[in-house]
Parts: structure tokens; sequence; C-alpha cells
């Protein structure tokens, strides 16, 4: 079967961790956006506070098949 898909970036953001980012930029697109496939992150970046990692963002580019 062949597909055709629609790409889109989404940018997540954590206190915990790059993982939690993309669930989070994930799981709130899951709530308008159906049949995601696939993602790439393609940049990662923190905050720093008095020497110590904050918060994490995390951009996705994120693949969906067209209905």
């Amino acid at each position: 079967m062949n597909h055709t898909y629609k790409h889109i970036e989404l940018t997540g953001t954590s206190e915990t961790g790059i993982e939690d980012a993309v669930q989070s930029a994930l799981g709130k697109a899951s709530e308008s956006l159906h049949s995601m496939r696939w993602f790439e992150v393609t940049d990662t970046r923190g905050h720093i506070e008095h020497g110590r990692v904050t918060h994490w963002q995390v951009t996705l580019k994120v693949g969906f098949t067209l209905d």
C-alpha cells in the first residue's frame, strides 16, 4: 500500500527530560491530529539556572498519513 504523508513541526517542553518533552508534544498533537506515523527530533535545547538544567525543549518533525 502506498501512503502520502504530510509533516509538521512541533515543539514540546518538559522539566523532566527529553523523552518527556517528545511525549508532551505528541500527546497534545494527538488531540487534533490523526494517523501520526513517525517523528524526527530536529533540535534539542535546554534552559540553565544556577549551573543546572531546569527545562528541556525538543523540536520534532511529525509525519502523518492523509485521509
